[in-house]
């Protein structure tokens, strides 16, 4: 393992057990369909999660003022948007398929 100072340790080992692994057979047009319907699926939800809770958590920050107490000052204010979008994405990945299903559905229907 390799280390940087203040950075986590790096695995090399994956690399090499990549290397040494066989090139998968080519895949049937079957396969191929549903990797892509999967792809489509996950890019779905992440844009439907992600746009919902980008604008949850906007909305929000809009109608709660600033606390007396325990307010992170200027940092704070810089990070928040950060944060937010991190907090947006793992909900996302926890929660988005739940109300992005029926959407997805409807998608898949006016397309064929």
């Amino acid at each position: 393992m390799t280390t940087v100072a203040n950075a986590r340790p790096v695995d090399w080992s994956g690399i090499a057990d990549a290397a040494n692994q066989k090139a998968a057979p080519p895949t049937k047009p079957a396969d191929a369909n549903a990797k892509q319907s999967s792809e489509v699926r996950e890019a779905f939800d992440q844009f439907v999660g992600q746009t919902f809770f980008g604008q949850l958590m906007k909305s929000m920050r809009q109608s709660v003022g600033k606390p007396a107490y325990f307010h992170g000052g200027r940092g704070e204010e810089i990070f928040q948007a950060q944060m937010d979008q991190v907090l947006t994405e793992r909900m996302t990945e926890a929660t988005a398929n739940t109300f992005s299903g029926p959407m997805f559905e409807l998608f898949t229907l006016q397309r064929h």
